[in-house]
Order: C-alpha cells, then sequence, then structure tokens
C-alpha cells in the first residue's frame, strides 16, 4: 500500500496571502475577505483523513470455457469492507497480458459507502491457454482529493480456452484389465486380429463357423485386447521452460498446462488411470485414478498448485531455489526426477509436456525410458528464429527432439501459433508403438 499527497491545492497558499496582502495595503475589506477563504481552503486538505482502503473483489465470466476467439464478458464486484465512504474511488483490473479487451473498459469509478458494492464489465477476446488474472490496482482520493492510496486486491480468478483433444497417444505398457489402449496381443477384444486352430476349451462363441461350413475344419478367431493404461502427465514447469516466442505471446509453460488440461479430459472419458505430476517450483503429484472426483482433484492441483503458474519467476525465486549442494530441492530436476521415479507404478507411462528447453528434462526423460517407464514427448515450439538467440534455441530444440527418437520415444512437435494439439496428437497416433 502506498500513500502520497496530490497537487491538488498546490499554489493556494501563495494566493491567499497575495491576496490577503493586497487586501491589507489597499484598505479594501472584500478583498481581505478573499484571502482569508483562500487561507481557509489552504487550511482544509489538512483536516481531512487518508482514506481507508478494505476491499472484496470477485470475477465472473459470461463464459466458463470458451473457444478460442470468443468473446468472453468478465463482470467485476467490488465492497467495501471498510468502515468509511470511499469518496474517490478509481479501479483498474487486471487483464492477463495474453487477453485483448474487445469492448468496454476494465477501468472504473465509483464512491463507495461501507458495506456497498459497486459492479462493472467488459468483454475479452478469448485465447488458446489457461489466463491468470492479475490483482485489481485501486487508487482511492480523500474528500479534499490531497491524499492518496494505491493498493492491490485479488482473488484467484483463472480464465481456460483448452478446446479439445480427441484421443491421446498411449504406447503398449498396459495393466491386464480391459480397457481403451489396443495391444498387439490376440484375445476377447473386438478389432480382428488372426486365426489359429482350434484348441479344447475354446469359447464356441469365436469359433469361425463359417470356415468350418466350407472346409469342416475348426479354427478359433482372435482380436486384438484392449487394455487399461495407467498415464502420468508430466507438465515441466522449470524456470527455462518459461519461454515465450515474444513478449506479449504466451509462454511455453501456459501451453503445457493448456495440453494437460485438454489430455486430462480426453483421458477421462475412457477406463484408463490418469495421475498428474509436475516437475519446476516444487514436486506436484496426483496418483493415477478414474472417476469424477478424481478428475476434480486433478483440476484443482491444476488451478492451485504454485508449480502449475503461468507467472514466470522472479530472479529472487531462481536464486533461491537453485538447489546447488543438495541445499534447496526446488528447482532441482534431478530431486524430483527421482521422486517421481519412486511414486511412478510399474505398469506407468509418462506423457512429458515440455519445450525442451533444458538439457535436464531431456535427460531426465532418458532415464524414465531406460529405466522402463514408456515416455512420450508433446513439445511446444516457443522458439523464435528472427534473432540469432531465437535460431540457437530452435537449433538446440532439434538436437533433443533428435536424440529422443534416436532413443525410440515419440515427440509431437506442436506449435501452439498455428496448429491445434488435437490435430497434432491424431498425426503422433499412427506412429505411436
Amino acid at each position: 500500500m502506498t500513500v502520497r499527497r496530490t497537487r491538488r491545492w498546490r499554489g493556494i497558499v501563495a494566493v491567499a496571502l497575495f491576496v490577503g496582502g493586497v487586501g491589507v495595503v489597499a484598505a479594501r475589506p472584500l478583498v481581505l475577505l478573499l484571502g482569508v477563504v483562500g487561507a481557509a481552503f489552504a487550511a482544509y486538505p489538512h483536516l481531512t483523513a487518508t482514506p481507508e482502503v478494505r476491499l472484496d473483489i470477485e470475477r465472473r465470466f459470461g463464459d466458463d470455457s470458451p473457444d478460442d476467439g470468443d468473446d468472453v464478458v468478465v463482470t467485476v464486484r467490488v465492497q467495501n469492507t471498510g468502515d468509511s465512504t470511499l469518496t474517490d474511488l478509481r479501479i483498474v483490473d487486471g487483464v492477463p497480458p495474453m487477453l485483448t479487451v474487445s469492448d468496454g473498459s476494465p477501468r472504473h469509478a465509483a464512491v463507495l459507502r461501507p458495506g456497498k458494492t459497486t459492479e462493472f464489465e467488459y468483454t475479452v477476446g478469448a485465447a488458446r491457454g489457461r489466463h491468470r488474472f492479475e490483482p485489481a490496482t485501486v487508487v482511492a482520493r480523500d474528500v479534499a482529493g490531497t491524499r492518496e492510496v494505491e493498493t492491490t486486491v485479488d482473488t484467484e480468478t483463472e480464465l481456460a480456452c483448452t478446446g479439445t483433444v480427441p484421443e491421446v497417444p498411449l504406447r503398449q505398457q498396459t495393466e491386464q484389465q480391459s480397457g481403451r489402449v489396443i495391444t498387439d496381443e490376440g484375445g476377447s477384444g473386438i478389432e480382428f486380429h488372426q486365426t489359429r486352430e482350434y484348441r479344447h476349451g475354446d469359447p464356441m462363441s469365436r469359433i469361425d463357423w463359417k470356415r468350418h461350413a466350407k472346409t469342416g475344419e475348426l479354427t478359433t478367431i482372435e482380436f486384438r485386447e484392449e487394455r487399461t493404461a495407467s498415464v502420468v502427465l508430466l507438465v515441466d514447469a522449470t524456470a527455462d521452460a518459461y519461454r515465450a516466442r515474444r513478449a506479449d505471446e504466451q509462454n511455453a509453460v501456459a501451453h503445457s498446462l493448456a495440453g494437460a488440461e485438454q489430455m486430462l479430459t480426453a483421458l477421462s472419458n475412457t477406463r484408463n488411470f490418469v495421475g498428474l505430476a509436475g516437475i519446476g517450483r516444487e514436486f506436484a503429484w496426483l496418483a493415477p485414478g478414474t472417476g469424477p472426483e478424481h478428475g476434480d482433484a486433478a483440476s484443482t492441483l491444476l488451478a492451485t498448485s504454485p508449480t502449475f503458474s503461468t507467472i514466470p519467476p522472479s530472479e529472487s525465486e531462481r536464486e533461491s531455489g537453485s538447489g546447488k549442494n543438495g541445499e534447496n530441492e526446488e528447482w532441482d530436476v534431478q530431486s524430483q526426477h527421482a521422486e517421481l521415479q519412486r511414486r511412478l507404478g510399474s505398469n506407468a507411462q509418462v506423457v512429458l509436456l515440455t519445450p525442451l528447453t533444458s538439457p535436464d528434462v531431456l535427460t531426465m526423460a532418458l532415464g524414465l525410458e531406460a529405466n522402463g517407464t514408456r515416455v512420450t514427448v508433446v513439445s511446444p515450439d516457443v522458439t523464435n528464429e528472427e534473432t540469432v538467440g531465437g535460431r540457437l534455441a530452435a537449433t538446440e530444440r532439434e538436437n533433443r527432439m533428435r536424440t529422443l527418437r534416436e532413443s525410440r520415444i515419440p515427440v509431437v512437435d506442436w506449435n501452439p501459433e498455428t496448429d491445434r494439439l488435437g490435430t497434432e496428437l491424431l498425426r503422433a497416433q499412427e506412429g505411436v508403438a
């Protein structure tokens, strides 16, 4: 909170003294009276109190799940929870930097008595990703306008524009339960696999009776089995992952979180067990599970965990969480990788969402695969080849993707600026093994 004086009454004292002096010298009572009035006005601001600002803020959206490009009405409701009237209150809402105001204004002014509320609305254009609103800036002036208090008021508000993913490319590491992952093993599935010679005890319903009628041979039809997968969506939110193509665009962590939410929805509609994990400010974890309650728990973790913040770390955060010499495990990929490996089940596979900006994350992916955990990488491309540094980053990313593919780890190369994630995942589905 900042308290400062304005210059609204600047010069009034000098004018009052000048007018009063003229009235005395010229023996003009009326002019002298004007000087006295001016002096009273000059003294008045010193008699007013500094405004006491205590506010609550609430935001509501006209559409909680908009599509890319949709207009979303944002309604802001502010309540005065203090004991004094705010005679000159000005509010500027904290619109996320990646959202553009298309109608109305996020600025508002009001006179607000104790316990009363004021409300205003404006419209933003939705853009793909998860957008967290910043604190609203509030300026309150006293009655005279000579003192003003500047502060912020906040409530956690996030607008998600994630779209849909029709299918997630999963690899063939599954549990022995009926599910949605197709295997190369024959059994009682729904897709034809092969026919084989009849064996004693085979179900009568799987005998190829048409072939028996033509040739007299008894053969058994086998189908491709479908089994349940245990999948962990892992988001790379390390310090290096907060990279954006341009300063006014979303960073890679925001894209990864949007992708994770889309895949979480797609996998939750199957019988697969789905978990959520994140590496970054701290290790975030939700064990694989199913059902509506589990889906709610995953959405809550995405919205509340500091690991999944879309705001880049400050320099002090980077320094305090360096993780050197084991003093602090925050931002330490190696220790968080070890914790992830400890929690993963023997049949779990990992879908890693990462911009591949860090060699430590590449090493982690290779280590998981080497230890028997199947890994699929979904990589949002936020490189920019307009600068020398951008071209270098693009080359490093290409080299890391090549290293992963040489290790038989599928990589989905996703450009969030031009491509929908669902389309890229469908393309990748053909090559997942």
